[in-house]
């Protein structure tokens, strides 16, 4: 039964891979994170004396010595985590709306669920293949930055590593809101639309200490403070990644378990009515 589990997922996965690749959503987000590799591999420009590190050239300026060189090498890690949690997420979004629509077509659903595999079963590994695909794509572009960064500079800042980890949660957050869409409308234009506006009202949300000095009522306040603890905050794991980035103590993990509740009952409630509609 395990073995039959394991393989039936498996299968699911490349068929989400081979979908990705087929609508050059796979190739086209490791493009992009090609390009922008390769952006700072030709732009960072070492001058090396005597075997150590003199000056560094980048973007047309010289930095010395490594105090300097430290500062600017956890800059563009910085850049590269605000990367991902802004334009990259929103590609991200974009490039997954319309894998769950497209398993909803007409005559593809009903050869699917006359196989031996569970409804549930069925939009899960759907949905890990998804996040898969943004971790190999999140993992190339990452790593890739960190690698050239460390053999050019000798600075090898691990915590850069930890963006993977929480642009890839982030993005799985959000995702369980596109495979909702996807199921109840079956269309990848309202889920990318849905989705966006989370991610657009997170960083207004986030401002509740200004919010609840400026309305004029309570209950206007607990229905602000009410939306900021029920939906995904994007832009408080964004600032969290950053203070990860720049080597700060994160203590405050309520957006980490906040957003994970969340996604967890957002796609329970996808896996529901899934399992409720005919086909």
């Amino acid at each position: 039964m395990t073995g039959h589990f394991i393989r039936a997922t498996v299968a699911l996965v490349q068929d989400t891979f081979r979908e990705a690749m087929a609508r050059k959503i796979f190739w086209g987000l490791f493009a992009i994170s090609a390009l922008m590799i390769a952006f700072f591999l030709f732009l960072l420009k070492i001058d090396v004396v005597a075997g150590a590190t003199a000056t560094v050239s980048l973007f047309g300026s010289s930095i010395d010595r490594r105090t300097d060189l430290g500062r600017v090498v956890v800059m563009v890690h910085a850049s590269i985590a605000t990367f991902l949690y802004g334009f990259g997420m929103f590609l991200a979004v974009f490039a997954s709306a319309g894998l769950t629509p497209s398993l909803l077509e007409s005559g593809r659903i009903e050869l699917l669920l006359s196989k031996p595999v569970a409804r549930w079963h069925l939009l899960l590994s759907r949905y890990l293949g998804n996040i898969l695909i943004i971790f190999l794509n999140s993992s190339f572009l990452v790593t890739g930055v960190w690698l050239i960064f460390g053999l050019k500079t000798g600075i090898w800042s691990a915590s850069f590593l930890w963006t993977i980890a929480t642009t890839v949660f982030l993005f799985a957050v959000l995702l369980t809101v596109v495979v909702l869409a996807g199921v109840l409308f079956e269309s990848a234009a309202l889920a990318t639309m849905v989705t966006v506006a989370l991610m657009i009202l997170s960083p207004i949300l986030a401002q509740t200490q200004m919010m609840e000095r400026l309305l004029s009522s309570e209950s206007s306040r607990q229905v602000w403070r009410g939306l900021y603890y029920v939906l995904p905050k994007a832009h408080d794991l964004g600032r969290m990644t950053l203070e990860i980035v720049q080597g700060k103590a994160v203590t405050d993990l309520m957006p980490l378990w906040s957003s994970a509740i969340f996604g967890l009952v957002v796609l329970s409630i996808a896996v529901f009515f899934f399992h409720r509609r005919d086909y």
